[in-house]
This record gives C-alpha cells, structure tokens and sequence, in this order.
C-alpha cells in the first residue's frame, strides 16, 4: 500500500484504507521502517488534500497528537500540519 500511495496510484481507494490502519496504529510498518505508511501518506502533494479534505482532516486528526516521532517524521508531520486550512 505504501508503494503505491507513494506513487500516487489508486489514491482514492487506497488514502482511505491506509487512514484506517493508521488510526489504530500511527506507525505501522509496510515492510520498509517504523512509519513508513505514515509518511508515505503525509508526503502527498497539496493537491491531493484539496481533492480529499475529508481525508486531510482526518490525518491531520491522526498526526496532530503524535509525540516522540523520529526527527524526519516530524519534520513531515509538521509540513503536513503547516499546510492544512
């Protein structure tokens, strides 16, 4: 899932399903490190989150109440939260 959503292919099917793992658990692992559905998901462009600010909404939701996140991560986090209305 992380593959593809970092390819931007079958983002609306695929954003949903990967906000639903991520509510249960923020650092789920797609084969690759601690988090990195979660930054696959937060590293979409601006645009997708225009077309889909339900989902941005949520996943701002979801990230806003993370703490002790790996210097990179945050750093996505925050860039992700800075751009959100």
């Amino acid at each position: 899932m992380r593959l593809l959503i970092g390819q931007d292919i079958g983002l609306a099917y695929l954003l949903p399903l990967a906000l639903e793992v991520l509510r249960d658990n923020p650092m789920a692992e797609g084969h690759m490190y601690e988090g990195d559905l979660l930054s696959a998901v937060l590293t979409r462009s601006p645009g997708v989150w225009e077309e889909w600010p339900e989902l941005g909404l949520e996943l701002g939701a979801i990230v806003s109440g993370l703490a002790d996140l790996p210097v990179p991560l945050s750093q996505k986090t925050a860039r992700f939260l800075a751009l959100q209305p």
